[in-house]
């Protein structure tokens, strides 16, 4: 078994088949130049790119005809002629398809001039139009070039890796191909895509060149390690994974290119590429995101097949992906096990342009009958552990209940006043994040640094504050998660706070929101004085939003005054029944400590639609690392709900290792 990286995180994103975004600390000590820096891109949310109010379509439109500035409508952007392209710019370029090089997002009004690489928000493209701004015209909005230390660093491994060819020791050579699945993969191939093989790393490196002038602006190093009856891709990228927007193969499209077709992996647009001929580019995150900033680069075709990975996860991921380039243009593989992955289904004989044939179209004006939904109806079917979502790895009950976490639900999170809501919600979210699950936190009671303290406490399992020493290495890991934060707090409004989770939605590809908690946003609602109807309203509006952009939100309500020897039940929620009837999932902290003494804790499900099981298991606080996941050699079980009145059963355990839940009606 080859291990790309050494002491490698020990939290994975273990999927099949699937990579897993590592930082430069992943390197060999050999490669790394000099000791290691500290960068802190993490993004809050709303930033300055988030403009007080939403932009419209139409309002770019009416500014652009206001100013006298020509503009055509694309798929996903607008074009107008770039006003950062000077006198020092290459002079044949007079066709209408190079002066209309800037690209204005539709959603978003962030601008990409493809002849300079400008780029900026629509506030700086105001202010470049208006002549304000400091040097916007010069090229002060330039895109970041690598920096230095990067730039070393990318041209000490670029310049020691070499072809696969080019091994002296052709069984290494072969062994490396086995073990990449590269063995159909030709040499011209290989080539034609400037792939490399590093010998210290025992890794392949795909380049980042930039669209301009094919300069080398990043790497991606790629290696595996056999898992069980597959392959686990680690991967390494410089820059780090936030600045990498690497469309691997985009030197190799032509203009006249119309259609194209989108991966998740470089290796997989290798075998696309050599099977069918066919335009191919990866994406640089697999199926974590899009960034808005490639969008540009793939206006040009009129026709995008994804064909993203062999689950329902990368068919979930095809899906969000097609709504952002427009999706009447884009058509969807669907996975299955006569339609694996690209390179799987290359080295298992099969036909891949036959395979691209059956993609289906991502839009249509309706469901006319059963047969536009008897494909995805038979995914679910044979992949009923995918389609129950992401599960746990550190509450295995939960998973045992609510089976997993899936997108486009509402969850409804309630407990006692003290009882360590936010210390739980903080870590069931970070248990979904390591494993891949774009997450934004609105956190409108304590602070983001004070989040971000414990969470990064629960991530490390064990308080920093005491080996300072091991900080940095724990922070960078830490930065690596796709985890954003709202900078709200205190009360908002609703509509401040669904345009914030549109734009993360839009930009970060965010498929989890927690709001901690609801009552916080209540004060700046003046549709009336009902304080009822103000959280039936919110609720109303989350809901709406779960469902219209496939998104998870978990929902933070405090419940109304109980008798402290009261256990809470979902009819404890504060406001009136439409938070538990318009959740999917209704989860209680339950705290007993004032009745059978000073720590005892319990989480019940008490509502779930997807399948109705419903229960109660102790949660066992660790003071140390801040965390409710129960030890691996912790023998506490699954208990049913018995009671009518919601109160949990006192009935001893059976001897199995879990008792059967409950099932109840949804």
């Amino acid at each position: 078994m080859w291990v790309l990286l050494r002491g490698a995180y020990p939290l994975r994103i273990l999927l099949p088949l699937r990579g897993v975004w590592m930082g430069r600390r992943g390197l060999p000590r050999s490669l790394v130049p000099g000791s290691s820096r500290r960068r802190y891109r993490k993004e809050a949310l709303p930033a300055l790119e988030i403009p007080v109010l939403p932009l419209t379509t139409t309002e770019i439109r009416q500014y652009l005809r206001a100013h006298g500035i020509p503009f055509q409508d694309g798929y996903s952007c607008l074009r107008a002629p770039s006003p950062f392209v000077g006198s020092s710019e290459p002079k044949d370029q007079t066709s209408a398809a190079t002066s209309f090089s800037l690209f204005i997002d539709k959603t978003t009004g962030r601008f990409l001039c493809m002849t300079s690489l400008a780029e900026g928000s629509w506030e700086d493209f105001q202010a470049s139009v208006e002549g304000r701004g400091d040097g916007a015209r010069e090229g002060a909005l330039l895109t970041e070039a690598p920096e230095a230390k990067d730039i070393e660093e990318i041209r000490r491994i670029w310049d020691r890796a070499i072809p696969l060819w080019e091994l002296p020791d052709p069984e290494e050579a072969q062994l490396a191909r086995m073990i990449f699945g590269l063995t159909k993969v030709t040499d011209e191939t290989l080539r034609r895509f400037s792939v490399r093989y590093l010998r210290p790393a025992r890794s392949l490196v795909f380049p980042w060149f930039s669209p301009r002038d094919l300069g080398l602006r990043g790497l991606k190093l790629l290696g595996a390690e056999g898992q069980g009856d597959g392959v686990h891709y680690v991967e390494t990228t410089i820059p780090r994974p936030g600045a990498y927007h690497n469309l691997f193969g985009l030197p190799l499209i032509s203009r006249r290119d119309v259609e194209v077709v989108l991966t998740s992996r470089e290796l997989d647009s290798l075998a696309l590429n050599q099977s069918t001929g066919l335009p191919t580019l990866a994406l640089p995150r697999g199926t974590i995101c899009l960034p808005p900033a490639l969008l540009p680069y793939l206006e040009q075709f009129r026709r995008i097949v994804f064909w993203l990975g062999d689950d329902l996860r990368s068919w979930e991921a095809a899906k969000l992906f097609a709504r952002k380039l427009n999706p009447k243009r884009c058509s969807l593989v669907r996975p299955g096990d006569q339609q694996p992955r690209p390179l799987e289904a290359m080295n298992q004989g099969l036909n891949l342009s036959r395979i691209l044939r059956t993609a289906l179209p991502a839009w249509h004006k309706s469901i006319v009958s059963f047969q536009q939904l008897r494909e995805e109806v038979l995914g679910e079917i044979s992949n009923v552990e995918q389609a129950a979502g992401v599960p746990w790895s550190r509450f295995p009950d939960l998973n045992r209940l609510l089976k997993g976490h899936r997108k486009g639900e509402l969850t409804v999170f309630t407990g006692p006043t003290g009882s360590g809501k936010t210390t739980f919600i903080s870590e069931y979210a970070l248990d979904l994040c390591t494993q891949g699950v774009n997450t934004l936190w609105g956190s409108f009671e304590i602070s983001n640094v004070r989040l971000a303290r414990v969470m990064l406490t629960q991530f490390a399992m064990g308080r920093l504050e005491e080996q300072l020493d091991k900080y940095e290495e724990w922070a960078d890991r830490f930065e690596d998660l796709p985890l954003y934060f709202m900078t709200f707090h205190g009360q908002q409004s609703i509509r401040s706070v669904i345009d914030t989770m549109q734009h993360a939605v839009y930009v970060y590809d965010v498929c989890h929101v927690v709001i901690d908690n609801l009552q916080f946003m209540m004060g700046h609602e003046q549709l009336s004085t009902d304080r009822i109807a103000a959280q039936d309203y919110i609720v109303g509006a989350f809901r709406k939003f779960a469902t219209d952009n496939s998104c998870h939100v978990t929902l933070v309500i405090h419940p109304r005054k109980e008798d402290d020897d009261k256990e809470l039940q979902t009819a404890s929620i504060f406001g009136s029944a439409k938070a538990s009837q318009e959740a999917d999932n209704v989860l209680i902290l339950q705290d007993r400590k004032l009745v059978t003494g000073p720590g005892k804790r319990y989480l019940q499900v008490s509502k779930n639609r997807f399948d109705g099981d419903v229960g109660v298991f102790p949660l066992e606080f660790n003071k140390n690392s801040l965390t409710f996941s129960i030890p691996p050699k912790s023998k506490a079980r699954l208990k049913k709900i018995k009671d009518d009145n919601g109160l949990v059963a006192k009935k001893p355990s059976s001897g199995k290792k879990g008792a059967v839940p409950q099932n109840s009606e949804t």
